[in-house]
C-alpha cells in the first residue's frame, strides 16, 4: 500500500513539473551565432562598427568596438539593443515616432530613437536584442539583422 501510494506521488509530481513553462534564453553558443553572423556582414558592407548583444531585460551580454570606431557607438549600440528588449520592436520604430512629431516619447525609460538595433524573437518570445553602430543606420540595421538570421538558421 504504501509503496503504490510513493509511486502514484512521484507521477503527481512528474505530472507538476511537466506543466512548467519551458523559457527559451540566449546563451553563450547563441551569442558567438550572432556575433559570427553580424561580424560577416560588416566584413561584406566593408564597414567596421561596435555590436552589442542584450537579454530580454535589457541586461548586456556582449559587446565588441570594432577597429577605429568612434567610441561614442558603446554608448549608442547599447541604447539601440536595450530599446529593442525592452520595447520588443525595433529602434528605428523609435526614430519613425519622434520624426512623426511624438517628442513626449522621449521621456519614455530607454526609448532611443536611432536605427540599428532589432529585438530577437523566437516563437513570438523577445529573447533579448542585437545592435550594431557605426554606420550608416541601415547598414548598422543591416548588420543586426545578419545576426539574427545565423542565429535562426540554426
Amino acid at each position: 500500500m504504501l509503496k503504490s501510494f510513493l509511486i502514484a506521488l512521484c507521477l503527481l509530481e512528474t505530472l507538476m513539473a511537466a506543466d512548467l513553462p519551458s523559457k527559451k534564453y540566449l546563451n553563450l553558443n547563441a551569442v558567438k551565432t550572432m556575433v559570427a553572423g553580424a561580424e560577416a556582414e560588416a566584413r561584406r558592407q566593408n564597414v567596421s562598427v561596435t555590436i552589442c548583444i542584450m537579454d530580454e531585460n535589457g541586461a548586456l551580454l556582449f559587446l565588441e568596438r570594432g577597429d577605429g570606431v568612434s567610441v561614442n557607438t558603446l554608448e549608442w549600440a547599447q541604447k539601440k539593443a536595450r530599446h529593442a528588449a525592452l520595447y520588443g520592436s525595433p529602434s528605428k520604430d523609435a526614430a519613425d515616432t519622434v520624426k512623426a512629431g511624438n517628442t513626449a516619447a522621449l521621456a519614455f525609460p530607454n526609448f532611443f530613437p536611432g536605427q540599428g538595433g532589432l529585438p530577437i524573437k523566437v516563437d513570438g518570445q523577445t529573447l533579448g536584442a542585437i545592435a550594431a553602430s557605426g554606420a550608416k543606420s541601415e547598414v548598422d540595421e543591416a548588420i543586426a539583422q545578419a545576426g539574427i538570421d545565423a542565429l535562426l538558421k540554426k
